[in-house]
């Protein structure tokens, strides 16, 4: 067992890392998405693209950004366009793997980022949430999505409140199709206890594979429905020193993976600059 220190979100971000692949075009978000793209473009996808839904496309990133319209974003790109030209790529299925966060995930992939009913309905929800954004584009038409999500049994509930961006539907043959979906739909939910795949005949969530330290029960307990068990389920691997250096390296201030508590510890932007400067060599 590793005996280097780490945190969840550092463990998130590493595991989404493994699901992109060399030459691929992943649509990534601000946040530990972008962590994860930048870690695998250290190891094992050198010549992966990313692309931010502001118009950056194949940044060579240092660094994450705050916001998709940092100055940063552009550092090396191969192109800088509009956002209606990366959203318009998208329906055409020019990008093989996005990334998507939620507050409620179902049993066949669907996704909630709009409202949480409670006993209410849609116009007077418990939580109003964002909304779709570029969610739905991505789920419908990009070629495989990978969810982050933390596990929690408000999150994967057995039918979403409400559904903002396609899974697998009701997980019936063909059902993406039928509905005229670009995209394969999701095929991996990484979350902080465990990661979980799609049955490719049912499209039902399955466990795949448990970090270290967890245990099954644990797993199934905080999930919302009778949840499937793969016959080979694996354990996650601890995270090397090399991967930690890299994500740390990716967000030297510790102002993604760290949260709101970090943010307000750093003194302020030249602070932060001479943090970055110092680390993004790394």
């Amino acid at each position: 067992m590793s005996e280097t220190r780490y945190t969840k979100s550092e463990l998130m971000a590493i595991m989404t890392a493994k699901e992109f692949r060399d030459w691929e075009v992943a649509f990534v978000g601000i946040g530990i998405p972008l962590v994860a793209g930048i870690t695998a473009k250290r190891f094992h996808a050198p010549n992966l693209n990313i692309v931010y839904e502001s118009g950056c496309i194949g940044p060579q990133k240092y660094r994450v950004d705050f916001n998709v319209g940092d100055s940063s974003a552009a550092d090396g790109a191969l192109c800088l366009t509009s956002e209606w030209r990366v959203f318009s790529d998208m329906q055409c299925g020019y990008y093989d793997v996005g990334v998507l966060g939620a507050a409620q995930i179902d049993k066949y992939g669907n996704l909630n980022t709009t409202a949480i009913f409670g006993e209410q309905d849609y116009y007077s929800p418990k939580v109003r949430l964002p909304g779709s954004g570029g969610g739905n584009d991505i789920g419908s038409n990009i070629g495989r999505v990978v969810v982050m999500v933390r596990l929690e049994p408000l999150r994967f509930v057995e039918k979403v409140d409400y559904l903002t961006t396609p899974g697998f539907l009701d997980g019936s043959p063909g059902a993406r199709k039928k509905a005229g979906l670009l995209g394969s739909g999701p095929v991996a939910v990484v979350t902080d206890k465990a990661l979980f795949r799609f049955d490719p005949q049912t499209h039902e969530m399955y466990l795949d594979t448990i970090y270290p330290g967890v245990a099954v029960e644990e797993v199934k307990s905080l999930v919302g429905w009778d949840l499937k068990v793969a016959a080979g389920l694996k354990t996650a691997p601890e995270p090397t020193a090399e991967e930690l250096a890299a994500v740390r390296a990716a967000d030297p201030a510790n102002l993604i993976m760290g949260g709101a508590a970090a943010r307000k510890s750093l003194a302020g932007l030249d602070e932060y600059i001479e943090i970055t400067i110092k680390n993004s060599g790394k």
